[in-house]
């Protein structure tokens, strides 16, 4: 399987010359799978240029897109994704379900007449649309298990996993308790953590290739943004330590840290690990990072 960042934004979209090395588009990633299957995995800003080149030279295209949920910044690019427009194309949507609308009801609410000029019903391509909720599903060849993550809205992880490889995808999610770790019991460890929420998530990772998380806040960020539904990065650090992961990718940055600011959360992340005594791989990510598993 290989990767592509096309958005690593979390919030809004932030362009300007303070965020040319990780980028200013909002969450999206390009999963090719080991049969050259397209998979979007959520549609942010970054969404417009991942289209344009899908469809580049092509008379029609077949792609797989799959929505951690459904706030803006995970959906803004729906609506400029090329592909939707040509006729004979095939993309599969897929979401997480829970709210009072399905899917298709709630993406076709940003493109109501009065927020869009064009409407859900008006795209030429052949869309399908279908809600999931926790378990195991066979999609575009991959073994994908999806898990509910800690969020204000209904929000799904997914962990993807092909040929013996697994890459875990997990944007929104939030601690359930702020400290790690049982009182007396040995840190590191995925039996030492204290809420069994946050010892579930640990297991969802365990042993993964890659594990791309959200990290929006710094530590002492996350003191005045309880309950917004993101972690700090050492948070996500020392999860993905416990649960034995090779390569971690942090992403969905705070609109307010340009790259100088993420290049010292990339070197203060990393420092993490080296004290928890891991070979766990940590980067931020950035557009344009390509990634192999």
């Amino acid at each position: 399987m290989r990767l592509r960042f096309w958005g690593t934004r979390g919030s809004i979209a932030t362009p300007g010359p303070g965020t040319t090395h990780f980028g200013g588009n909002t969450s999206c990633i390009e999963l090719t799978t080991s049969a050259g299957h397209a998979m979007v995995l959520d549609c942010g800003t970054g969404a417009r240029l991942l289209g344009d080149r899908l469809i580049e030279g092509k008379s029609a295209i077949s792609a797989t897109m799959l929505l951690t949920h459904t706030h803006w910044d995970h959906i803004q690019g729906f609506p400029f994704f090329a592909p939707l427009f040509v006729p004979n194309n095939q993309v599969a949507v897929y979401g997480p379900e829970g709210s009072r609308l399905s899917l298709r009801e709630l993406l076709a609410g940003q493109m109501e007449h009065h927020y869009f000029p064009v409407e859900l019903d008006q795209l030429s391509a052949h869309i399908t649309y279908q809600d999931l909720h926790e378990g195991a599903f066979d999609i575009a060849g991959l073994r994908i298990h999806a898990q509910r993550m800690n969020h204000p809205a209904a929000t799904l992880g997914y962990r993807m996993q092909s040929n013996g490889r697994s890459i875990c995808y997990l944007a929104d999610h939030e601690p359930f308790y702020e400290g790690i770790w049982r009182d007396g019991a040995e840190p590191g460890r995925i039996e030492s953590i204290l809420d069994p929420g946050d010892r579930r998530h640990a297991e969802y990772m365990c042993g993964a290739d890659v594990v791309i998380h959200e990290a929006q806040y710094t530590p002492d960020e996350y003191q005045a943004k309880k309950h917004w539904g993101h972690s700090s990065y050492a948070y996500v650090v020392e999860l993905a330590a416990a649960a034995k992961v090779q390569r971690l990718f942090l992403t969905h940055h705070d609109p307010t840290h340009d790259d100088d600011f993420l290049r010292s959360v990339e070197a203060r992340a990393r420092s993490l690990a080296k004290q928890l005594r891991t070979p766990l791989e940590v980067s931020c990510a950035y557009e344009g990072l390509e990634v192999s598993v």
